[in-house]
């Protein structure tokens, strides 16, 4: 159920002067490690499949983030989170659809991700939207 400020919640092509933020989330979410170079992961990104590299914004402020590609194989997803304010409220489904609807208009009938084990919470959320584990 998305909450009831859904209708202020837009999604939009990522745009460098939102790295910042975007940043931030991964870094809160608990996405990033010591060997991410997080600048060098927006900057490749930038230079492959830029228009799959999607922010979400509830009244101006980034509150998720979603990294999609397609190697006309596959689709991927990375650095897909939401603040911590913000989760359980509907966003990340909402972002996690435009991404899977992009990826569809590209042809792409799967989608690949890796969660790591001990992110329980992520798990039980593809899990709730239809996702399920490969054993390979």
């Amino acid at each position: 159920m998305v909450d009831e400020n859904s209708s202020n919640f837009s999604i939009r092509k990522f745009d460098i002067s939102d790295s910042e933020g975007v940043v931030n989330i991964w870094k809160e979410c608990g996405l990033v490690r010591d060997w991410n170079y997080t600048e060098l992961d927006i900057q490749r990104k930038l230079s492959f499949q830029e228009e799959l590299f999607s922010v979400g914004e509830l009244e101006y402020l980034v509150i998720g983030t979603a990294m999609f590609g397609y190697d006309g194989h596959r689709g991927w997803l990375n650095y897909f989170a939401v603040a911590l304010d913000y989760q359980t409220k509907g966003y990340g489904k909402l972002l996690l659809q435009f991404g899977e609807q992009k990826l569809l208009e590209r042809g792409c009938t799967k989608i690949n991700l890796q969660i790591r084990n001990e992110n329980k919470e992520a798990v039980k959320f593809y899990h709730k939207l239809g996702y399920k584990d490969d054993a390979v």
